[in-house]
């Protein structure tokens, strides 16, 4: 059973917020709210209620366990009118349009090999954000990684995904890869590069170059063994922070990462 703190961890993991800032939003010290998702600490029904309005979420939702809310990606400012057990995650246009380029990008590269279906594109759009993330501590696509058993899950990926669908940038195909079922995307149009800088690109790179040759199975048990995912409860949301505490061959830092 998820405890309530878990939960709050989550929600707060989800919208990005740091501890202090969560803290500042919710009136107590970042000491309090530590105690509070370690469970350490009651929350007051003021405090339940609070939350709720910072995660935007119903007061229920913080203590029903077995329904998955069900992930709602739109743009920032955008007009949206929220239902039970939806978690709203607020895509910035800039980030949801260079997410839309270094999709295309990564399939223009590496799209057309056999082993690259939904699962691998998943593990190296993770790889991108985080070596990316522990170089020059800032987001590249900043995309909410859920933590699941075939490894790092981008929630916002499907949304995207079936938005560049409909207006004809994305080709999903149904696929079969050593008879197992695999679901392809094609690239329709080439990524606008205008979009990308070169240390983003760079990254892109040395991660597909490293990594697009691995089977699902083998950049999922690969992923297992980095610290962000090691560091995280089943079914939670992946923290960024944690790849500061990476070790080879998964740093990016020592510009020498690599598989083992």
């Amino acid at each position: 059973m998820v405890s309530l703190g878990k939960r709050i961890r989550q929600y707060r993991e989800t919208r990005g917020l740091s501890q202090e800032a969560l803290a500042k939003l919710l009136g107590v010290s970042r000491p309090t709210l530590s105690l509070i998702e370690t469970g350490d600490r009651k929350v007051c029904a003021d405090e339940i209620k609070r939350l709720s309005d910072i995660f935007n979420i119903t007061v229920d939702a913080f203590f029903d366990e077995a329904k998955e809310p069900r992930i709602v990606v739109s743009e920032a400012r955008a007009d949206y009118k929220k239902t039970p057990q939806e978690i709203r995650i607020d895509v910035p246009q800039k980030n949801l349009a260079k997410f839309k380029e270094v999709l295309l990008y990564v399939l223009g590269r590496v799209g057309a090999k056999p082993n690259v279906g939904e699962t691998v594109l998943y593990k190296l759009l993770y790889f991108i954000d985080f070596d990316y993330y522990e170089s020059y501590e800032e987001q590249l696509i900043g995309a909410t990684y859920k933590k699941n058993a075939y490894g790092p899950t981008p929630l916002e990926f499907r949304k995207v995904a079936e938005r560049m669908i409909e207006s004809g940038e994305l080709q999903k195909l149904p696929n079969k890869f050593f008879g197992y079922p695999q679901t392809k995307y094609l690239p329709l149009r080439r990524p606008d590069l205008s979009l990308l800088n070169g240390r983003e690109i760079e990254v892109i790179d040395r991660v597909l170059d490293r990594l697009s040759d691995m089977s699902a199975g083998q950049i999922s048990e690969y992923s297992h063994h980095d610290v962000p995912w090691l560091s995280t409860d089943e079914g939670g949301v992946i923290s960024y922070e944690a790849v500061f505490y990476r070790t080879a061959p998964y740093t990016a830092r020592s510009g020498d990462a690599g598989v083992s």
